[in-house]
C-alpha cells in the first residue's frame, strides 16, 4: 500500500523531470522568499511545487474572516506532477479564525458536499498520511484513520485518490480555531516511475 509520506517518490520525480526538462523556470513573484515557485516543463512532463497554495488551489472558498496561519516551519504547500503515466497533486494551505471550530465544520461539510458524501472523522493531530490504491489499482472509499478520537476534528469528501479535507481544531491557548485545507489527487502507479 502506498503512503504519501514517501519522501522518495517525491525526489525521484524531482530527479526525472530535471535531467529530461527542456525548459526550466524558477518564478519569484515578489521579493520574499516564501513566494517562490519551481516549475519544470519537458516532454516527458511537468513539475510545479510552491508556496502558493490557498482555499482555492485546494478546490474550496476560503471560510469568511479566515487569515493564514503563520507559522516558521509550516509554509503553504503546492506541489504537482504530471506525466502521461502517472499524475500526483497535493495542496496544503492552513489558516485560522476568531470563530469556533463547529461554526467551520458547519461551513466547510456544506460546501463539501459537491465531491461526495462526507466523512466526519476524529485524530489526535491534523498530520495526514494517504492511503491511494487498493491491490486491483481502483480508487479506495475514504476512512478514517487510527483509533478515531482527538481533538482534530476532519472532514473529508471524495475518493482515496480524489480528495479534499478539512481539519479544524482549536486553537492553542487563545479563541478561535486553526484548520487545514487539503486537496489530494492522484492518478496511475507509484510504481510507473
Amino acid at each position: 500500500m502506498a503512503r504519501l509520506t514517501s519522501l522518495h517518490f517525491i525526489m525521484a520525480a524531482v530527479f526525472c523531470l530535471g535531467f529530461a526538462s527542456t525548459e526550466l523556470t524558477a518564478q519569484n513573484q515578489k521579493p520574499s522568499d516564501q513566494d517562490d515557485n519551481f516549475d519544470v516543463r519537458s516532454n516527458v512532463g511537468d513539475l510545479h511545487l510552491g508556496k502558493d497554495a490557498d482555499a482555492a488551489k485546494a478546490g474550496l472558498p476560503l471560510y469568511p474572516g479566515a487569515r493564514p496561519k503563520q507559522e516558521k516551519d509550516n509554509d503553504p504547500l503546492n506541489f504537482g506532477i504530471l506525466t502521461q503515466s502517472f499524475g500526483f497533486k497535493i495542496v496544503v494551505a492552513k489558516y485560522e479564525s476568531d470563530d469556533a471550530p463547529e461554526k467551520i465544520l458547519a461551513f466547510y461539510r456544506d460546501k463539501l458536499k459537491k465531491y461526495g458524501k462526507v466523512l466526519e472523522c476524529h485524530k489526535k493531530n491534523d498530520n495526514s498520511g494517504f492511503d491511494f490504491d487498493d491491490d486491483q489499482g481502483h480508487p479506495k472509499e475514504l476512512k478514517c484513520d487510527g483509533d478515531n478520537s482527538g481533538p482534530v476534528r476532519e472532514l473529508k469528501a471524495g475518493t482515496e485518490d480524489n480528495q479534499h479535507v478539512v481539519a479544524v481544531e482549536p486553537a492553542e491557548g487563545k479563541k478561535g480555531s486553526t484548520f487545514t485545507l487539503v486537496y489530494l489527487y492522484k492518478r496511475g502507479k507509484q510504481t510507473d516511475i
